[in-house]
């Protein structure tokens, strides 16, 4: 056994164990002996089978729907992987839920986002590996490293091996215009931007749209796609507006309420998402595409493990 394999540890709760079980395949290391079960009364109960002593332990845990249930999960295992001497513990969280709660917005809001990275650095965690955060300062919540991977890059190889001629980027809304203009400067095209506001949350109205779309394909990027409010609405109008072709791309498929019927019936000619989130059989539409971040997230788990740079990953 190599040492690579003797000192790295790869767990999984129950969020996303297909991706976990993809990447200890990519590292072509044992997936970690563990059992997360459920008391009677519903109490998480957490079983490490192996020894953890001097490890270097990786548990890949999305924090996704059902979030409390996933990120009371994960805090049970950290604690138990510290209590049985793990060397050092770090959080993969492939999507970070409650980032959206990441500033007081209104009088009397809580910043969920900070609570949660107490929560974990209090638990024991003394790293965190995540994926397109809602809001990049989350990073600042933590007092520990944290590896922000951006997927912008996996997104853009994949329109590259398209070949789509005549595309504009479009960023959904004015927040969303860095990620918009990184994955247009590696495709090579120009950028748009939807002027909308939000008069609820869950709710979007579409303004005004700047930048020349009128016969073009257009490519809509977002971080999370949740109920699909925003981007079938920004689908209708650019449809409206002239656009010829509509793809959607995020890396976070939230998927939630009504984000299916209304990407089925909105005039979108594909939906690119990545498995940060597992997308269940019942919400698989025909044009819907899935990519693996498994590779990356490896790629960042050796780096890390081996104490070389993460950021080289992007060079």
């Amino acid at each position: 056994m190599s040492s690579r394999n003797k000192k790295l540890k790869i767990f999984t709760g129950n969020a996303n164990p297909e991706l976990a079980q993809e990447i200890v395949q990519y590292l072509g290391v044992n997936m970690g002996a563990a059992k997360v079960t459920r008391f009677s009364d519903g109490e998480i109960q957490v079983k490490i089978n192996e020894s953890v002593r001097g490890a270097d332990v990786f548990i890949v845990q999305p924090t996704s729907a059902p979030v409390n249930e996933n990120l009371m999960e994960l805090l049970v295992m950290i604690d138990a992987v510290r209590r049985a001497s793990a060397r050092r513990i770090t959080a993969v969280l492939p999507y970070y839920g409650y980032a959206r709660q990441d500033r007081k917005a209104r009088a009397r809001d809580p910043i969920t986002a900070k609570l949660v990275a107490n929560l974990l650095f209090a638990s024991g965690v003394r790293r965190v590996v995540t994926m397109d955060l809602h809001a990049g300062q989350i990073q600042g919540f933590f007092d520990i490293p944290v590896d922000h991977l951006p997927c912008v890059p996996i997104l853009a190889e994949y329109f590259l091996q398209q070949h789509i001629e005549d595309v504009v980027v479009v960023a959904p809304d004015v927040s969303g215009v860095t990620r918009a203009r990184d994955l247009a400067e590696r495709i090579g095209a120009p950028i748009a931007i939807i002027d909308k506001r939000r008069p609820e949350p869950n709710v979007s109205e579409v303004m005004h749209v700047i930048g020349d779309i009128q016969g073009k394909k257009v490519i809509m990027m977002d971080d999370i796609i949740d109920t699909a409010g925003t981007i079938t609405h920004g689908a209708l109008a650019l449809k409206k507006r002239g656009a010829d072709e509509i793809y959607v791309c995020c890396t976070h498929a939230v998927l939630s309420g009504p984000a299916i019927n209304r990407l089925q019936e909105a005039p979108i000619k594909e939906v690119l998402v990545t498995n940060t989130i597992p997308v269940t059989e019942d919400k698989m539409l025909n044009k819907i595409k899935v990519l693996s971040v498994a590779p990356l997230l490896g790629e960042a788990i050796i780096r890390i493990h081996e104490d070389l740079s993460v950021s080289k990953l992007f060079d």
